[in-house]
Parts: C-alpha cells; structure tokens; sequence
C-alpha cells in the first residue's frame, strides 16, 4: 500500500487486514466475521465457547482452516466439528449472524434472544484483592506486544494478565469482539482457562465482552475506554469486575449506582 503525504512525498505503508471469516460447524455455516485473518483457530474456538455453542473445549472434535480467494478477494472458512449435543442445541436456537460487524444485535431475530442475564460466577478470592495499579501493570504492558498494531495502528488487542499484573498473552484483530475470542480461544487450546487472572482490552467495555468473559468465568476484564450502562449492570449480575479508564495514573472500576 502506497499513501500520499501533504508534501508529495510517497512512502509505502502497512494496512490491516479484514476479511470474511465463515464458522461452519458439522458442515452448516452459522456466521460470517469480518476479521483478520490470523489465529483463525483460536478464533473459532474462542468464539465458539463465549457464545455458548460449545459448553467446554471437549465439544469440540476438530478445526480446520480453509482460505480461498475469488473476484471478491479474500475470503477464509474455518470448519468445526462438534458434539452432536451441542450440534442440535445450536441448530435448536440458530439465528442468522452473517454478516455481524459487533453491534451486538444484528440478525437477533426477536428480543427473547437476547442473552442479557448471566448466572453468578463463582467467587474467586484473588479477585476481591485485584488494585489499580495491578490493572495498570498489565495494560502498560500491552503496546509493546501489540505487534500487528505497531506495524499498521488499526487493530485492536486483547490480553490475558495474572494475578500480579504480568501480561502472558495479547491477541490482536480488527474487530474487539475477535480479538477477544481469539484470546479466550488460545487460552482454551492451551488447558489454561481455569487459570486466575483477568483480560485487559484496548476498547470499551461494551455489553458483549463482559457477557463473553462471564461465560467463560473470567473474574475481571479491564479496558482503556469506558463501559456502558449495559456494561456494568451485567458485570454485576455475573459477578465480575468492571474496570475502564484504564490511562495511568488512573483506572476506574465501575459498579451499579
């Protein structure tokens, strides 16, 4: 990619990459994400569970990633073979996503759908000792691992941090949404979801992400914009940890009013 400067000057440049992405599972195609097209695996995977199509990694039989290019350009499709439990139950409530950017709602075909009350998670006593400057500790950490960014500064990234602050891994993606089920999706192929510790994000905290991070019982998520209402009020039913604003010197966590 070539851009122009105010001066005339040409200089070649790094553009992110965004494509279609089709999750098909047992053969039948459920969604179309627009994103980039790497960790695709992982992606699959982390989507699969923080939507609750998959209720552990052990549902989950196989992946394959298949790419192709047609007049259209890129297009990449990532086959999952599933349980035929989770199979019916999907086929059950299927609802038609092609096509999703992140808004949230798309192709929710009725209100009922809507999964806006998650079960409380289990307390995790680490959780209740979490600080700002622990918060803080991670996300500083995040730029330099940002890779992606660096080279093309259209991508989002989301991290997994200990306990203590340490930063361990960092996903990134054009869509916030991906990169978070590109991070969970890791940490599912590697055993460590049960692991403590907690996701730091490069966005807001829109209602999504905390539902994704309830579902899979992550106990705090950490972003550098600031949530929303809908945000905090399902944080608080899941019982998970809400923190935004995340700029040092400050970070806030946020709880129902």
């Amino acid at each position: 990619m070539v851009r122009r400067f105010p001066e005339d000057a040409l200089q070649s440049d790094t553009v992110a990459a965004e494509v279609p992405v089709a999750l098909v599972f047992n053969g039948i195609s459920h969604a179309v994400m627009m994103a980039t097209p790497q960790d695709l695996e992982a992606f699959a995977l982390g989507f699969a569970l923080s939507e609750g199509i998959l209720d552990s990694v052990a549902d989950c039989y196989g992946i394959e990633v298949q790419a192709s290019v047609s007049a259209a350009g890129e297009a990449c499709e990532v086959q999952l073979e599933v349980s035929s439990r989770c199979f019916n139950r999907l086929k059950e409530r299927r609802r038609s996503l092609a096509g999703r950017t992140g808004c949230g709602v798309c192709g929710i075909d009725s209100l009922s759908a809507l999964d806006l009350q998650p079960e409380p998670m289990q307390p995790q006593p680490w959780a209740a000792q979490l600080q700002a400057s622990t918060v803080l500790r991670a996300l500083q950490a995040m730029p330099a691992l940002q890779l992606l960014n660096a080279a093309c500064g259209s991508l989002h990234a989301a991290g997994w941090a200990t306990p203590d602050g340490v930063l361990t891994d960092v996903l990134e993606d054009v869509g916030r949404h991906n990169a978070l089920d590109k991070l969970l999706g890791r940490r599912a192929q590697a055993g460590l979801l049960a692991e403590p510790g907690f996701v730091v994000m490069s966005s807001r905290a829109s209602y999504e992400l905390v539902r994704k991070c309830a579902r899979l019982n992550v106990a705090a998520l950490a972003t550098i914009s600031a949530p929303t209402a809908l945000a905090i009020r399902i944080a608080d039913t899941a019982g998970l940890q809400l923190w935004g604003l995340c700029r040092d010197p400050r970070a806030v966590r946020y709880v129902p009013a």
